[in-house]
């Protein structure tokens, strides 16, 4: 299943966003949000069900998180259902991560149609909304929600939340800094840390985003969290998703000098 909603009165058919600055317009989107496989390719991944439950599968907690977001922010949100082990969204063509071994065995003809089915109607649509909020005069502020696996090859993970971003553009940098120090506030025991457990500036969706407009129209944010906080209780699950959505709103606002 893929998923959007495009929610903007300045543009065609959508609906006004009132929590940022009015120049702004959020987009969430997450690339991992589950682990299916459709039916023609199920042949592919008969013995990869228990690899397809975890993380190398989907980010768990990601989507819930996702949609949270786009709820709170009134944004425009795009999904995708498709496990990363059928083609990994956040991902280029040409790069290796692509495809799972489980795809790169198959004929390059069951490639090509889960590219043309699955990866460029998603990267499309994604596009398709940046490049039409940005041309309506708007800075899109893009929240990509992904979720990390606490140990990754025999290592812990030390961060709860993790904000990836470039930090050559400032406006990025401004961004992260003050999610940071909002959580900092709210949420005082999550450990956060800037550009971990990855660098922000990795093959993935918001690199492509960033060559495609400048600072001044585009700033890209992938919020990573640690999956040991989806495990918990419910009830904690939403409560710490309504943090991260209360520090992000508190980010967006604009500054004593009216730069958000």
């Amino acid at each position: 299943m893929e998923g959007r909603r495009t929610r903007d009165r300045d543009c065609p058919g959508g609906w006004i966003i009132s929590i940022v600055p009015r120049r702004d317009a959020c987009l969430v989107t997450c690339e991992h949000g589950g682990n299916r496989i459709p039916a023609p390719f199920r042949a592919w991944f008969r013995d990869w069900q228990s690899v397809l439950a975890t993380h190398r599968g989907y980010d768990l907690g990601a989507l819930p998180m996702a949609r949270a977001l786009a709820t709170a922010l009134g944004a425009n949100i795009e999904f995708s259902t498709v496990s990363r082990l059928l083609v990994d969204l956040n991902r280029s063509p040409g790069h290796p991560g692509l495809f799972s071994s489980a795809i790169r065995a198959a004929p390059a003809a069951v490639r090509r149609d889960i590219m043309a089915g699955h990866y460029q109607p998603y990267r499309e649509r994604v596009q398709q909304v940046v490049d039409g909020l940005a041309g309506c005069g708007r800075r899109v502020v893009h929240i990509s929600s992904h979720s990390f696996t606490p140990a990754l090859d025999g290592r812990m993970r030390n961060a709860d939340i993790g904000l990836l971003y470039d930090p050559a553009r400032p406006s990025e940098v401004r961004l992260a800094a003050r999610w940071k120090a909002a959580l900092a506030a709210l949420a005082p025991d999550y450990l956060v840390r800037r550009n971990y457990p990855y660098r922000g500036t990795g093959d993935g969706v918001t690199r492509h985003l960033r060559s495609c407009h400048p600072p001044t129209a585009y700033v890209g944010i992938e919020l990573e969290i640690n999956q040991r906080i989806f495990r918990q209780p419910v009830a904690q699950q939403t409560r710490q998703r309504a943090l991260v959505i209360a520090a992000l709103r508190q980010a967006l606002a604009p500054s004593p000098t009216g730069a958000p």
